[in-house]
């Protein structure tokens, strides 16, 4: 099931309310990107999983 990008326009980051960028990786993982926070929230199944303890940090070149 693929991720519906349109959700964008509405959905923001839990934490901040920030906008949230869609990114892909080459291992086909797909995840929701907050930049002010330095958080990527996992899409499972098509499914955004916007929970703070979900949320992997990634570093400022990410």
């Amino acid at each position: 099931m693929a991720f519906d990008r349109k959700l964008l326009d509405i959905l923001a980051c839990p934490v901040c309310k920030g906008k949230l960028d869609y990114k892909a990786n080459s291992d086909g993982e797909e995840s929701l990107v907050c930049h002010f926070d330095r958080l990527a929230y996992p899409i499972d199944e098509g499914i955004p999983v916007l929970l703070e303890t979900e949320a992997k940090a990634i570093t400022s070149d990410e």
